[in-house]
């Protein structure tokens, strides 16, 4: 799902706000049907949320919101334009930056402890699934 054409760069942009189709539209270039399949495939999983609204004079539409699951996205998309802003920079400068809320001090995604220490990538061990006994 979340490899699939456009899906990633439809998380971006809710991720900053956007909501309506037209928006995500125009902001993407991305065909009517392909946004349409890639946003009802979020809905499916339950990425985004589909809610109902209307404009006076208009017919209903749907707005997409990400759900909790969705939001919880953010660390990926975030660090992948980490890494990209780091080993593929654009001459202009960084694709983002984030900050924390209110102080505006810079943020990076990394990995931490359960103390809250950010642990260094080759300090970082990863145990697979079946390598657990019993399992």
């Amino acid at each position: 799902m979340l490899g699939e054409r456009w899906t990633l760069l439809i998380l971006r942009d809710a991720l900053e706000g956007m909501t309506r189709f037209g928006s995500f539209q125009e902001s993407l270039g991305i065909a009517p049907d392909v946004l349409t399949d890639r946003l009802n495939t979020l809905v499916e999983y339950e990425v985004m949320r589909r809610e109902a609204y209307q404009e006076p004079g208009r017919r209903t539409r749907y707005e997409y919101e990400l759900t909790e699951a969705g939001k919880q996205l953010h660390v990926i998309i975030g660090g992948l334009q980490q890494w990209g802003d780091a080993n593929l920079p654009w001459p202009e400068g960084p694709t983002a930056l984030r900050q924390t809320r209110g102080t505006s001090k810079p943020l990076h995604v990394g990995f931490v402890d359960e103390d809250g220490r950010e642990v260094p990538l080759d300090e970082v061990d990863t145990v697979h699934f079946n390598d657990y006994p019993n399992r």
